[in-house]
């Protein structure tokens, strides 16, 4: 007999169905047994009445592998509004040992070290899959909508020989006697597959060994990088980070939608033009000195909450960053300023948090020949980058975000390790 998921039992009222799954529950009466049984899809109740099936399910810890063989019957009091009855189990594995964790509570009760120490298990928990439901659904939306835009999908090296994509530390390792690095982003790949496809975007690890410890940053993370040619300045590219966003959003809402009321999670209005301030606004709001470098983030969090009071809006652009504050590709300012300080790049904020950074790149040789020479570093490392830029690379700007941290904040996660598979951070290589 085919499998019936859970969620589809209702559909066979008074039929005979085989579900599959893990033991989620089991309460004992004096004369019968219900049994909560868990697949992918959600939960069914079955019901054991018969003393040999009785027994058989006593010996069943809770999350051994079954199937269930039985017939579906209405009861609005079961989940899902029906139960299987007469069923005949069978175990599909070894009887399970007790979790170190009960999964079948409403919340795990356990710290997020106990909780991250045994994932390959907290994981089956219905609340922290739904968090990764999200994400999925979020990455769904995110090639969707680009892909729709006339992106092509890419994959860059993982393994680098060049360390100098960026200020953050990196993790090295020997590359067959050669030092080589794990990519702290595609940044240089992704512009120049600019120059072959025009438009570009990429999904993968990116790779940071700063020693933060703190709860918005590990060592590992899901990097959702665009990239795109032909742009005027850094708003086209804001324009289409807009459009993801809001394309993530409504992917969350059609594919994952159950797990956003699961876990309470309040979806964002995307509006059809997102707030933008400039950097020295941006200062002037959050109330701190002219001369700050960069947003702390309780500046981001003054702006955030400036954002939502006066355009309603959760999400809102800072554009215009110090150039002394951004990579050595980022175009300067388009309309001149007389020292010449501000950027053509943003960051995005949303619900308080830098969400993503973008901007307009450098695309003339002869621009980076001189931002290389004033930041002092060596062309001959980024020989291979530098060649597309000798053969012509139209105008281009881009944006990345972290996973981890969009889902974190979607969901109101105090720690982005709680929205991650198996997080990689100061301390945790394992599991």
């Amino acid at each position: 007999m085919r499998r019936t998921l859970a969620a589809q039992v209702p559909q066979h009222g008074g039929r005979t169905v085989t579900v599959q799954g893990w033991v989620h529950r089991r309460r004992t009466l004096a004369t019968v047994t219900f049994v909560v049984v868990r697949d992918r899809s959600g939960f069914v109740q079955v019901v054991v009445k018969d003393p040999g099936t009785l027994a058989q399910v006593a010996s069943y810890g809770e999350e051994t592998v079954v199937a269930v063989t039985g017939t579906a019957t209405p009861n609005p009091s079961a989940p899902g509004g029906t139960e299987i009855v007469d069923p005949v189990v069978e175990a599909l594995g070894e009887p399970a040992q007790t979790p170190p964790v009960e999964l079948w509570r409403p919340t795990l009760g356990a710290s997020l070290p106990t909780v991250l120490d045994h994932a390959p298990l907290t994981l089956r928990h219905p609340r922290r899959q739904a968090a990764w439901r999200i994400a999925a659904a979020s990455l769904r939306g995110f090639r969707d909508t680009l892909g729709a835009a006339g992106f092509t999908e890419v994959h860059t090296p993982k393994i680098v020989a060049s360390s100098t994509e960026s200020g953050a530390n990196v993790f090295d390792l020997d590359y067959f006697g050669r030092p080589a690095y794990l990519a702290q982003s595609p940044q240089l790949y992704k512009q120049t597959l600019v120059g072959v496809f025009e438009r570009v975007y990429e999904v993968g690890p990116v790779f940071r060994a700063e020693p933060h410890d703190t709860v918005r940053h590990v060592a590992e993370y899901v990097s959702l990088d665009a990239e795109l040619g032909f742009v005027r300045d850094h708003r086209d590219v804001l324009a289409v980070l807009r459009d993801v966003v809001a394309g993530m959003v409504e992917a969350v809402r059609e594919h994952a939608g159950g797990s956003a009321d699961l876990l309470d999670v309040p979806l964002p209005r995307v509006p059809a033009e997102l707030p933008v301030v400039h950097f020295t606004e941006a200062l002037r709001i959050a109330g701190a000195p002219e001369d700050e470098p960069d947003l702390a983030p309780e500046h981001e969090r003054a702006v955030s909450a400036w954002a939502l009071a006066e355009h309603g809006s959760e999400l809102v652009a800072v554009e215009g960053y110090p150039m002394r504050k951004r990579p050595f590709y980022t175009h300067p300012q388009t309309v001149p300023t007389p020292d010449g300080q501000w950027s053509n790049s943003f960051d995005l904020l949303f619900r308080g948090l830098e969400l993503t950074t973008g901007g307009q790149r450098l695309h003339r040789y002869a621009d980076y020949r001189a931002a290389l020479a004033a930041a002092g570093q060596d062309e001959a490392p980024l020989a291979g980058y530098l060649e597309a830029f000798r053969h012509g690379m139209p105008p281009h700007g881009g944006f990345a975000i972290g996973l981890e941290r969009w889902v974190a904040r979607l969901v109101g996660a105090a720690n982005i390790r709680e929205v991650g598979l198996f997080p990689r951070d100061l301390h945790r290589l394992a599991p």
